[in-house]
């Protein structure tokens, strides 16, 4: 198919990886990445990247959300396995969620008999961070640190052949004539794009701390969570629904700063690196679907990767197999709508 155009809208964690699973399926099509913003200006590059879908997370069906996640732990924990993947900035790493009130906050049915390990804390264990902790479990998992992810796999891309665009999309109608099927992969900007009502900003507030002997990753109630990464610990974090602003908020930061060193006390001694603001695109249910439209007089073929949250990190890789999927339908002409 050397003659067929792909449009990739979107340059965060989800348009790249669709992008890199577009390159594979298509591999002589040619394919630009468009948008306005990347690497440090995304949502992505904000987030600590660890492998944890929460249980709100929800696809279509629930054997189409379990298979996106599924097909994502697959993905990060294959770069893993790579000598690619210090510079890809996936590691693995373990660790802790405690609940001090509710058992159904510590249970996470996705990533039991997924993880390579999955199990209750022990009672030892939930004494191992200050607090009145009642339940609790521990897991290993990934983590993807989009701070060396996006530069990584756009080098790839490149190399692949893929352009990178920069250029900010207002309407589908701006789009070149060229492109035989659009992939909507635009984040919190599909909600303008789409007219998307049912998509919002979940406001998130993190710190970046320079915290070498911390090794493993601790979440408690009230979403404070302690998250190593390769080169830095995310420290967090809060989950403002419906708002736009994206200016550091000092009351969030000593909240959490607060929230952290009371966990893990020893984040005392530790350097701020920097504060971080960034809009999760919320959506119930996410968005992976197909659709054509009627635009300027013309057919065009879209389909839509958005709306993915607090876990777009997480499940990039599962949803981008399955937006491809899709695609290959609407090429083939074979696809329902």
């Amino acid at each position: 198919m050397s003659d067929l155009n792909i449009g990739v809208l979107g340059a965060g964690v989800i348009g790249l990886t669709t992008a890199f699973e577009l390159k594979k399926k298509f591999r002589n099509a040619n394919i630009d990445v468009i948008s306005h913003q990347f690497n440090d200006k995304t949502t992505s590059y904000v987030a600590a990247g660890l492998f944890r879908p929460g249980t709100s997370f929800s696809g279509p069906t629930v054997e189409i959300t379990r298979q996106w996640i599924n097909d994502s732990y697959h993905y990060w924990d294959n770069i893993w396995n790579t000598p690619e993947a210090s510079t890809a900035g996936v590691a693995q790493v373990s660790g802790y969620i405690f609940s001090s009130q509710y058992p159904n906050i510590v249970k996470n049915d996705y990533l039991d008999k997924l993880l390579p390990i999955y199990r209750r804390a022990t009672e030892d264990e939930l004494q191992l961070c200050p607090g009145t902790w009642k339940y609790g479990c521990f897991f290993t998992t990934v983590l993807t640190q989009c701070s060396y992810y996006l530069p990584w796999i756009t080098s790839k891309l490149q190399r692949d052949g893929v352009h990178i665009l920069s250029q900010k999309i207002e309407s589908f109608a701006q789009l070149d004539k060229k492109y035989d099927i659009i992939l909507n992969c635009t984040g919190l900007g599909a909600k303008f794009l789409c007219n998307d009502n049912k998509l919002v900003p979940m406001r998130g507030q993190v710190l970046k701390v320079r915290a070498p002997w911390i090794k493993t990753f601790f979440y408690g109630d009230y979403d404070t969570y302690v998250i190593p990464g390769i080169d830095c610990v995310t420290l967090g974090g809060c989950r403002q629904y419906d708002s736009y602003n994206l200016e550091v908020n000092k009351y969030d930061g000593l909240s959490i700063k607060e929230r952290c060193e009371s966990l893990v006390p020893s984040l005392r001694g530790a350097e701020l690196i920097a504060e971080k603001v960034g809009l999760r695109p919320h959506r119930d249910v996410v968005r992976v679907e197909k659709e054509i439209q009627v635009i300027n007089g013309r057919k065009v073929k879209i389909v839509h990767n958005y709306g993915h949250g607090g876990y777009g990190v997480t499940t990039a890789p599962g949803t981008s197999l399955y937006a491809v999927k899709l695609a290959t339908e609407l090429l083939s002409g074979n696809s329902k709508l």
